[in-house]
């Protein structure tokens, strides 16, 4: 058996995004480039990497392994990396992009995404603090930072631009002010936050829609104690149980049957490949309609640290 063939979504510039990618945030060193080969011998195509996860020089290693050895050519797969807070003043953007393209050994990336809204003080830490501990804002427009963002297209560093974490208010004034429209947004998603009026808002608009945290993210930092755990939710079960898959597999095709992007995380290599081995099996229209039931706008990430800053995303409805 070969590797599994995976199904693309296509932006509304032309280019392609294969619908399940490898994420690696939290992905520890030692571990990741082992994780990005082993996701290339399955037939992952696209990577999802960030800036601030720390691991691009590593994941760069895995995709250079594995092209060395012939299994990929740089154009068969796809690279998304992300700008972090502290660079959103104009003269950092494209300078931030060059440097994950150097970490990850990589001449352009598929996808460049402006991580959050929200700006961190800049040069220093990527998590800059103060004295009592509290991150260190900075107020710039997320509208110059996006002006710098299409620089990087103009400039080859990469092909798409899009956002992440961004409201639906935010979105409109991105596009109200973009000369290159984003094509994808990527925002955490699974059944516990379905997601239902951004989604919806982002396909009238043409954009592509990247859920993260497919798994209700429990190794996450921000995950708390007494929180329901989504992979071990009975009523996910009872539809795993029907369909003869795993929790985890039914809840990245009910993400992909609804049209949607994912980039499951995992270092471990049957999970890998369990994970994108969702292709020969459909969750019926009453299947999907009881799972988007379990919706109780959970949210994991939410980065309450950034609470006070004027363009925090998760006080508007959606």
């Amino acid at each position: 058996m070969g590797p599994v063939q995976i199904p693309s979504l296509t932006f509304e510039n032309g280019y392609k995004i294969p619908v399940i990618g490898l994420g690696t945030w939290k992905s520890k060193p030692g571990e990741v480039e082992r994780a990005v080969q082993d996701a290339i011998d399955a037939g992952y195509r696209h990577l999802d990497c960030a800036c601030v996860y720390g691991n691009e020089s590593e994941v760069g290693h895995g995709i250079r392994y594995k092209i060395d050895e012939g299994v990929v050519q740089r154009e068969d797969l796809f690279v998304t990396s992300k700008l972090w807070n502290t660079f959103h003043r104009p003269e950092l953007v494209v300078s931030a992009c060059r440097e994950s393209l150097r970490l990850l050994g990589l001449e352009y990336l598929d996808l460049y995404l402006m991580h959050w809204p929200f700006a961190f003080k800049e040069d220093g830490d990527l998590m800059p603090t103060d004295s009592d501990g509290n991150i260190v804002l900075s107020d710039v427009d997320y509208l110059d930072t996006w002006r710098q963002m299409e620089k990087c297209v103009h400039l080859g560093l990469t092909r798409s631009i899009g956002l992440s974490n961004f409201n639906s208010q935010q979105i409109d004034r991105v596009l109200a002010n973009a000369t290159i429209k984003p094509v994808n947004l990527q925002v955490e998603c699974n059944p516990y936050l379905t997601q239902k009026k951004l989604i919806n808002f982002c396909k009238s608009r043409g954009i592509t829609v990247t859920g993260y945290s497919p798994m209700g993210s429990p190794d996450s930092p921000y995950f708390k104690v007494g929180m329901p755990r989504l992979l071990e939710d009975p009523k996910l079960k009872e539809v795993a149980q029907l369909v003869g898959k795993s929790v985890g597999q039914v809840v990245l095709r009910y993400l992909v049957q609804r049209g949607l992007v994912t980039v499951p995380k995992s270092v471990t290599k049957s999970r890998i490949q369990e994970n994108i081995n969702i292709f020969n099996f459909e969750l019926s229209e009453a299947d999907m309609n009881y799972i988007d039931s379990f919706n109780q706008n959970l949210r994991i990430c939410h980065r309450d640290h950034a609470k006070g800053h004027k363009y925090y995303p998760f006080n508007a409805e959606f």
